[in-house]
């Protein structure tokens, strides 16, 4: 029998058969897709923040003693921008996941010190958290565009089209976290426990319920050890880049690059326009006209349409052209709010009133969502050699013009606030229309 089988053998060609195994495995084999790593962090981003979020609206409210609330707040973002020198090296030094993980810690301590809120628990807890948070975003930022990149390469799609895709999905699921975080505070408060410690207690405890699947969420991140580059690190190379002297050089090439000077101005501006919208829109617009309890529905329509313009934002941007379009249609949305609220345009109160206040908090999230995922996408497509002090610099200057604006803000009129505001809007719209300029001149491959 033996000798039949092996006379048989040879009448089947072993040069056909072993080839064809061998290429139908390898033809088998998908492009590696990175969407699940999105997925994951924009989910555990949802989870922290809309806890964090939701904690930070309540401040002015619940923690009025000494403007304990805002000077813990003022004190976070003046942390935040001091520890953003150094967060680029922190990330490089930890990768971006590990950042991300460690830079959960400090939302949660700062959720859980206000479960005891005075000057010896918010305060240490709002200097940690300004550390934590300058990791957390630049980790966020880097750890985005290196999926996207290794996405675009590994499926041979056009790099721009997902960086705008990732930073789409990532930006509208973590605007909800206004809308779901404020439901949550308007569900738990709502039964007149609103000032009483139980209420608050039972509230920071769900909190940081929520806080903790999203930090485990995290854990689940694949580890992303390329550069911004896309090469493995050598060991010469890990030591150059964790140093102090590339973490300078880093600082003073952005700050000396003509693409970076003129992007900043646009930066500063997203920072300003969220501080508007936490300390000064809810204050003096809602609150006047519809009571404290219409401030949760306003900031949910805000965070709705916020997180709707991010996902289509997201979707449209391709390259600097599309960029320039959407930024231009954000713009606007935000100036039409500064403008109408300048000229004291008001409409009788009821239901069109009521309307009316949510039209403008839809303008306010129009304008976020445009600016959070155009600038992210566009210092991705930019900055390649130094992604992660690119992100830095976006922070820095984000929370430097958010802690001005909660300390100078009691000091000075409303209608001052707008004027600025309005102002620094033309200033850095046109910044950003000479950076588009330049650099479509240029035809810059990275825009293209």
């Amino acid at each position: 029998m033996n000798r039949e089988l092996d006379s048989m053998a040879p009448s089947i060609p072993r040069d056909e058969e072993t080839p064809l195994v061998a290429e139908d495995n390898s033809s088998l084999q998908p492009p590696e897709s990175h969407t699940r790593d999105v997925h994951i962090l924009s989910l555990a981003f949802l989870l922290v923040f809309l806890a964090y979020g939701a904690a930070q609206n309540l401040q002015s409210t619940l923690n009025t003693e000494q403007d304990l609330g805002t000077t813990s707040l003022g004190i976070l973002y003046l942390s935040f921008m001091f520890f953003s020198v150094v967060a680029s090296l922190v990330v490089r030094v930890l990768g971006s996941k590990k950042a991300l993980l460690i830079g959960t810690t400090g939302y949660m301590l700062y959720v859980a010190a206000n479960l005891k809120p005075n000057w010896y628990t918010l305060v240490p807890a709002s200097l940690f958290l300004g550390f934590c948070a300058s990791i957390i975003w630049v980790g966020q930022g880097t750890y985005l565009t290196s999926a996207a990149r290794s996405h675009a390469i590994d499926n041979n799609l056009h790099e721009g089209a997902v960086i705008g895709d990732f930073n789409g999905e990532f930006w509208a699921v973590y605007a909800l976290h206004q809308f779901i975080g404020n439901l949550i505070t308007f569900a738990l408060l709502s039964d007149g426990q609103g000032g009483s410690t139980n209420g608050t207690t039972l509230l920071f405890v769900v909190f940081l319920c929520v806080m903790t699947f999203g930090a485990i969420l995290m854990c689940f991140l694949r580890k992303r050890s390329v550069t911004s580059k896309g090469h493995e690190l050598s060991g010469g190379e890990a030591v150059e880049n964790s140093s102090f002297k590339s973490l300078y050089r880093s600082l003073t090439s952005a700050l000396t690059d003509v693409k970076m000077l003129l992007i900043i101005p646009l930066i500063a501006y997203s920072g300003l326009q969220q501080a508007f919208v936490w300390a000064e829109f809810t204050k003096y617009v809602v609150t006047p006209a519809i009571g404290v309890s219409g401030v949760g529905s306003t900031m949910a329509a805000y965070g709705a349409f916020d997180g709707i313009c991010s996902l289509l934002a997201g979707r449209l941007t391709s390259g600097l052209t599309s960029i320039t379009s959407i930024v231009s249609v954000g713009v606007f949305a935000q100036a039409v709010v500064l403008i109408l609220l300048l000229l004291n345009f008001s409409i009788a109160s009821g239901l069109l009133g009521t309307l009316y206040l949510l039209f403008l908090a839809a303008l306010l999230g129009t304008g976020d969502g445009v600016l959070m995922t155009q600038l992210n996408a566009l210092l991705g497509m930019l900055f390649k050699h130094d992604t992660e002090g690119a992100f830095a610099q976006l922070k820095i200057w984000q929370s430097a013009t958010i802690a001005i604006m909660f300390f100078s803000a009691p000091h000075i009129s409303f209608q001052a606030v707008l004027v600025i505001m309005l102002a620094f809007l033309c200033f850095s719209f046109g910044s950003f229309l000479w950076l588009a300029l330049k650099v479509g001149k240029a035809s810059s491959p990275s825009t293209s």
